[in-house]
């Protein structure tokens, strides 16, 4: 299949499977002994790093430093940020190796209220190309361009010295199809309300007589109801993630510093089952012959997904994915970082080293992003992200000047 045929067809494809995502499982046949058991979810571009910072650091980003793209990591951030009213923008050409038009923009904002409360926004826009639709005769019936969005808004407060909590509303919609019919049925775009709950704790440190700071964050994010793209289709959960994060910035000298930032996190959904190739039930439904029914509700499966993976407490294991991350800092105007990501091999394989580099002037900040992945036949191979903020706090401080 070619590129531009991928393109085509790659949302009927992801259609398909978040439709049917027990189907698929009968694609792979799984043992307790772990073989691949990937945890279905739609909308899954929420999961996807939207700022080179974070991205350059191997996807760790929940209790560093804060900073304007705070809302997708740990929105309790904001309240320790330093300056009044920031903006950014941040650009990724996504799966480029394979496909030439899809691409994620993150445009983020935030403003001080005072001392302690600060507010956010944010709009992440993913677009799929064009899909270009036929008839069963193979007759062109129409084209669509695919497209999936999250508008956020968050608001933050400082508790103490050292404690801050955020709370974040996330509207996502995602259309795929664009309404046309789908094995004959109707499609519709898929919608849902989410939230995130979040906490950052960040303290001044001493470390072999190195002036330091520790930060430690948690986030609860895609808090939010299932979704479904056609009105006879099983509802599928949104990727709900609960993320813990830990950072220790050494400050070396007046001119050099460096952190170094770790990240764990694991979907609230629950695991698929596995299901007896034979038996059913008086209904005609597959008889599950280890795990647990994922056809629950959103907190039935937010609690769940800690045990019911068939496979076992190692098998839970599996399910968490980590990210490290290191951050030098000279003279506050240039970074270089660099990182590790890794999802074990039965969970979605993605394992890949990250770099990049920051360069902050009074006005503006430019940071950009690579991914070298583990396997050079990885779709993410040569990833690059570019993100630009502005720090409207520095324009005034120009201009007075």
């Amino acid at each position: 299949m070619s590129p531009k045929s991928f393109v085509v067809y790659l949302p009927v494809i992801l259609y398909a499977l978040f439709a049917n995502p027990l189907a698929a499982q009968d694609l792979t046949p799984y043992e307790l002994g772990g073989q691949i058991n990937v945890v279905h979810v739609a909308v899954p571009f929420l999961t996807v790093a939207p700022d080179s910072r974070a991205a350059a650091m191997g996807d760790a980003g929940i209790a560093t430093t804060p900073d304007v793209y705070s809302m997708h990591w740990n929105p309790a951030k904001f309240a320790f940020i330093e300056n009044d009213f920031g903006v950014a923008f941040s650009y990724t050409p996504w799966l480029r190796n394979i496909i030439e038009d899809i691409n994620l923009a993150y445009l983020a904002g935030y403003k001080r209220l005072d001392n302690y409360q600060v507010i956010s926004a944010s709009l992440t826009y993913f677009s799929l190309g064009e899909i270009i639709f036929t008839n069963m005769a193979g007759e062109y019936d129409g084209q669509h361009t695919p497209n999936e969005f999250a508008l956020d808004a968050s608001y933050a407060r400082m508790f103490s010295d050292n404690f801050s909590g955020g709370l974040a509303f996330r509207y996502i919609r995602s259309d795929l199809t664009g309404g046309t019919f789908v094995h004959g049925v109707a499609s519709k775009a898929a919608q849902a309300i989410a939230a995130d709950v979040s906490v950052f704790y960040r303290n001044d440190i001493t470390v072999s007589d190195i002036p330091s700071q520790l930060g430690l964050g948690l986030n609860i994010s895609n808090i939010g109801n299932k979704i479904s793209y056609s009105d006879n289709q099983n509802a599928q959960f949104i990727p709900i993630n609960l993320g813990l994060g830990s950072s220790l910035t050494l400050d070396l000298d007046p001119y050099n510093s460096l952190t170094f930032a770790m990240d764990l996190n694991k979907l609230l959904v629950p695991t698929p089952p596995v299901y007896h190739p034979e038996l059913e039930d008086e209904a005609g439904n597959p008889v599950i012959r280890a795990g647990r029914n994922p056809d629950v509700s959103v907190p039935m499966g937010m609690l769940q997904s800690f045990y019911d993976a068939p496979g076992g407490f190692r098998e839970e294991m599996r399910e968490i994915f980590y990210s490290v991350g290191m951050e030098y800092w000279y003279m506050d105007q240039f970074a270089l970082r660099g990182g590790y990501y890794h999802e074990h091999e039965t969970k979605g394989n993605r394992k890949y080293f990250t770099t990049g580099i920051g360069l902050k002037l009074n006005v503006f900040a430019l940071d950009i992003a690579y991914l070298v992945p583990v396997q050079s036949t990885n779709p993410l191979a040569n990833t690059l992200r570019f993100s630009l903020a502005f720090d409207f706090d520095g324009l005034r401080r120009s201009s007075s000047d």
